[in-house]
């Protein structure tokens, strides 16, 4: 089956970015454009070019043919970005479609990622009848974990359980990070956010680590549409969250989702202070 597709969801509005601009030094221009357009746009490095760019660079390394860029209506920054680097730069040649995260009636947010996800799958029904990854546009996901999530196996959907120890973030930030349960037979379990360090144990693999989700998984088109559409919406951030759906998966499907191991930092854009990371 078609297994070539990179979904990106970058609909967000970038808000906890923008509270911290005022209070991180960054350079005049990189903080203007933080305040206006999505963080995965920012310049990064000596060269200027932005997160987005070095992940899809890492996608067309690891076999990546198009790619889908989940964005809000007003996207014209994104047109821009591939205009520059796929239509006559180094990335010339890579396949890039949108799909707008609508935002409904009453809201001033978009609903969530289960939604963000849900909404491209009905404007490309094409990805129902194929797999394809889907990952945050703020993390630097490696070629290594891209390739990972294209091979051949034997269940429907698959995910990248990272290394607790391996990611160089605060233990303050990695706190939050949510825990994953799995099978020795390595199937998913399931997710628990923020647990606390008494139970926190019972969440070790069969390799006595820790393994964390960082929002990168692999999707059977057919498979997720309905848990994507029956997603509740979460009692205090009143959003559809793709873990939720996820969990519901897995108690339904018992080995429906195969956690891929790897020991490796993930770069992150949540605030200001992550840009010199870069």
């Amino acid at each position: 089956m078609k297994n070539d597709s990179l979904i990106i969801m970058v609909a967000g509005i970038s808000s906890r970015m923008k509270k911290s601009i005022p209070h991180i030094h960054v350079p005049k221009s990189v903080a203007a454009i933080a305040m206006k357009q999505h963080k995965s746009l920012i310049p990064l490095r000596a060269k200027g070019k932005p997160l987005l760019f070095y992940l899809f660079k890492n996608a067309v390394e690891a076999g990546i043919k198009t790619i889908y860029l989940i964005t809000s209506a007003d996207n014209q920054s994104f047109k821009t970005f591939v205009q520059q680097y796929c239509e006559k730069g180094e990335l010339r040649g890579l396949t890039v479609k949108y799909a707008i995260q609508n935002v409904p009636v009453g809201r001033e947010k978009p609903l969530g990622t289960a939604d963000a996800l849900l909404q491209c799958l009905e404007q490309h029904p094409n990805l129902l009848e194929e797999q394809f990854t889907v990952c945050n546009g703020d993390n630097l996901y490696s070629i290594r974990s891209l390739q990972l999530l294209r091979k051949d196996r034997f269940s429907p959907h698959a995910l990248i359980a990272y290394d607790r120890s391996e990611l160089k973030f605060s233990d303050e930030k990695i706190a939050k990070f949510a825990v994953l349960s799995i099978t020795k037979e390595a199937f998913l379990l399931g997710i628990k956010e923020k647990p606390d360090m008494t139970t926190l144990e019972s969440f070790r693999d069969a390799d006595r680590r820790l393994r964390v989700s960082m929002n990168i998984f692999n999707f059977l088109g057919s498979g997720i549409y309905p848990y994507l559409k029956n997603c509740p919406i979460h009692p205090i951030r009143l959003e559809k969250e793709l873990p939720e759906a996820v969990r519901t998966l897995v108690r339904n499907e018992p080995h429906g989702m195969l956690c891929i191991p790897l020991s490796e930092h993930v770069p992150d854009l949540t605030s200001a202070k992550d840009i010199d990371g870069f």
